[in-house]
């Protein structure tokens, strides 16, 4: 973050080529102001022991604990010298709980001479289980030795900094780095503001730095990472702060319905009454829309909260304005439903047929009005732009584009193509953001005369603390209010391996379903002749969790509905969907569910967002653990929608102690997203927010946690809004410039100016 000449000299200068190549290639760490920001995972007091009680399985972990015990045992070996081979044996202690410590070979003589009874070690390793008993093997190990000047309570009492470490770097070695380039730390230039740090109360960097990797009491830890936090969330929304200041500065066309135009004549026909938050939002998007900068915000909501209707009627109110408006789907199945909805909730105001023999006349906007059979005075046409369209009714949507014909099109990744021309872009709406490159978003709204309105909807709900940061660019908006006449949506995990008659009792309540006139989906994680590779395919679905290396491949679309069509579900109509079906194929498909002539479509997560079949009211997903928390709770959403109640069954063979029975046990224990979202990330953790990069990457942020730290987001929000609004360009800040410099590499920064 701090680059000054100290800070950025290479670690193979300081520590040698050898310990700078492993910290490059297992930390990331380049320079030694990267190793300065390697902060402490935590901090272990010399004379206290760890609790060993508390391990993670399979994690590489360093443990501060006593010898109890050592046996060094022999053993026959073909292997060793004189076909005898030797263990030792060692087992520490916290004072309650112990683990053993095991060494085979040519390894057991050193730490069979200092591993002994009464002696304090750091220990570094693997955790496994080898006969029921938690186990290191061949762990590395650091003896606690005090300095000859240190009284005993000066000694035990010292706090021993316990580092992300590698196999290849334990956290002692990464401590002993850290004391050699520790002076460096008092050139690193401050880059909050001095009136900023002292109104905080806040330590000056260098001091921080300092006591973050030798601290003398628990207070100077507290200090140091108020201070590290506040770089961090200060620096990043500096960048988001800067980035709405430049939005705010460009020209954008407004955008106000008329008292009796489209949206009028819409809301006239609405056969029910818009929720609360519906109309709040709406207001909210309203007021954007009529500004002369482009409105660029967020709108998240609760599966089946109503953002179609809400983006619909902003969609509306532009074409009323004399523009046109793009909703960009993520897949041709989302955009042919959202087609399909939305001229369906238009009626007479979605134009369609032939011209009348007398042509129409042309509005303000260069956009045709009415004017066609069957078509209302007011009414626009809507159109569809998929890759996978015919020729010539592709021509015709590319005509009625850019001679401002069409005032709606909904669209998938055709839309940004070279070809795609529109009269006048007025609002680009963007469904499923995340499932868009930033660079997919851009090039649409390249396409407006001016820059384009832009509206971000998600189901998937985001903490108020992920949006300031991950969306921190985009104001934001909740519809947290379901529409009147939803159902509620019973969840519950069906422990296949452990009681398999279980699933039997799931595939009697969806035959239950369908003979009560509804009809159900069932969801695989994988089409099924994808790949002959079983290893492929046990890796392509591995779930969120990693605990299923070594399972089965996962369970296929193909493959199940077969089973099902000639077992539990016989004499059922079962059709398949899946993202390799031609579009065509795929819309009929959809087409037969949605009008009841299907009773169980057996899918993948293709059905994930914008399905809406009222009549499906039970939902199975196989293999339920292979997918994420929000894909779930996603997947959960497109039951319930009508007025029966939904029901939801989490399909799995996983043991009931492991992680991903956990998280399943979550989904099924609430509907409410932002309570899954925030389980979500904290089994995630944040990945890397400033876009790109996805979860499990190393993160740009390494002391701030966006879902802890909302009170220090929120206040960092706040004064970097107020040093933008001061000094956009930071002339006055060159240390905070620096600093942001810093974090926005060339990739960061294209994605922050393209967000």
């Amino acid at each position: 973050m701090d680059l000054v000449p100290a800070l950025e000299e290479p670690l193979k200068k300081v520590l040698g080529p050898a310990t700078a190549k492993v910290m490059a290639e297992h930390l990331g760490l380049h320079t030694v102001g990267d190793l300065l920001h390697h902060y402490p995972r935590r901090y272990e007091e010399r004379g206290q022991l760890t609790h060993l009680a508390d391990l993670p399985m399979d994690e590489h972990v360093t443990v501060v604990a006593q010898v109890a015990d050592a046996r060094l045992h022999s053993f026959a070996s073909s292997r060793a010298p004189r076909g005898r081979g030797q263990r030792l044996e060692v087992t520490i202690t916290d004072g309650h709980g112990r683990l053993q410590l095991v060494f085979f070979g040519n390894g057991v003589h050193k730490p069979h001479k200092e591993l002994l009874p009464g002696t304090r070690a750091m220990f570094a390793g693997k955790v496994s289980v080898f006969n029921r008993r938690l186990q290191l093997a061949h762990p590395a190990y650091e003896l606690l030795r005090g300095d000859s000047d240190e009284t005993v309570e000066t000694w035990a009492g010292a706090l021993i900094p316990i580092y992300p470490a590698t196999a290849k770097l334990e956290s002692w070695k990464i401590g002993k780095a850290l004391q050699t380039v520790l002076p460096s730390a008092q050139e690193a230039v401050d880059p909050l503001p001095a009136s900023l740090r002292e109104g905080r109360g806040l330590l000056p960097l260098p001091e921080a730095l300092l006591k973050i990797h030798r601290p003398h009491t628990p207070a100077d830890i507290e200090d140091a990472r108020s201070r590290l936090k506040w770089d961090e969330a200060f620096v990043l929304q500096v960048a988001l702060a800067r980035r709405r200041h430049a939005d705010a500065q460009l020209p954008a066309v407004a955008r106000r319905p008329k008292p009796d135009g489209l949206l009028a004549a819409f809301d006239d026909r609405l056969p029910f009454t818009l929720t609360e938050g519906q109309r709040t939002v709406s207001g909210e998007i309203f007021r954007d829309l009529a500004t002369e900068h482009p409105m660029h915000r967020l709108l998240q909501g609760e599966v089946g909260s109503g953002k179609t209707m809400v983006a619909l009627r902003a969609m509306l109110a532009v074409v009323d304005a004399g523009g046109q408006a793009a909703l960009l789907a993520p897949t041709e199945v989302l955009a042919q439903q959202h087609h399909r909805s939305i001229t369906e909730m238009m009626g007479e105001l979605a134009s369609w047929g032939l011209w009348r023999e007398a042509p129409p006349q042309k509005d303000g906007g260069g956009r045709r009005e009415g004017g066609m059979l069957g078509g209302a005075e007011n009414a626009t046409k809507v159109v569809l732009l998929t890759g996978s369209m015919g020729a010539a009714a592709r021509r015709q949507a590319l005509l009625d584009l850019v001679t401002g014909e069409a005032g709606i099109v909904i669209g998938t990744h055709a839309l940004i193509e070279d070809k795609v021309q529109f009269h006048d872009l007025g609002l680009v709406v963007v469904d499923e953001q995340h499932r868009f490159g930033v660079e997919q978003r851009d090039a649409l709204r390249g396409k407006g005369k001016q820059p384009p309105h832009l509206l971000v909807m998600t189901a998937t709900p985001i903490p108020r603390t992920v949006a300031m940061t991950v969306f921190g660019d985009l104001e934001t908006s909740v519809l947290d209010q379901l529409p009147a006449g939803r159902s509620p949506i019973a969840s519950h995990v069906v422990p296949a391996a452990d009681k398999p008659h279980f699933l039997a009792r799931a595939w009697e309540r969806v035959r239950e379903e369908v003979e009560k006139g509804h009809q159900a989906y069932v969801v695989c994680p994988r089409i099924g002749d994808e790949d002959d590779d079983p290893k492929a395919a046990r890796k392509k679905a591995t779930g969120a969790g990693g605990e299923d290396a070594d399972r089965r491949p996962p369970l296929a679309v193909l493959e199940v509905a077969d089973q099902l069509a000639a077992g539990p579900l016989k004499g059922l109509r079962v059709e398949v969907l899946h993202g390799r079906m031609q579009p065509d194929d795929k819309d009929a498909v959809m087409r037969r569910f949605a009008a009841g002539d299907t009773d169980v479509l057996v899918a993948t997560t293709v059905i994930e967002v914008g399905v809406n079949v009222p009549n499906a009211t039970a939902m199975v997903i196989m293999d339920a653990d292979r997918f994420g928390v929000s894909q779930l709770h996603q997947l959960r959403g497109r039951v319930g929608r009508g007025s029966a109640p939904g029901l939801c069954l989490l399909v799995t063979d996983m043991p009931e102690a492991s992680p991903a029975r956990q998280r399943l046990a979550a989904v099924a224990s609430t509907l409410d997203g932002f309570e899954l979202s925030r389980i979500d990330l904290e089994q995630r953790r944040e990945g890397d927010v400033l876009g790109q990069a996805q979860s499990g990457t190393r993160s740009s942020l390494r002391m701030l946690a966006v879902i802890d730290d909302e009170e220090v987001i929120a206040a960092a929000r706040e004064e970097a809004a107020a040093v933008v609004a001061a000094d956009p360009d930071l002339t006055g800040l060159p240390a905070l410039r620096t600093a942001l410099d810093a974090l926005l590499d060339a990739e960061r920064e294209q994605y922050l100016e393209k967000g």
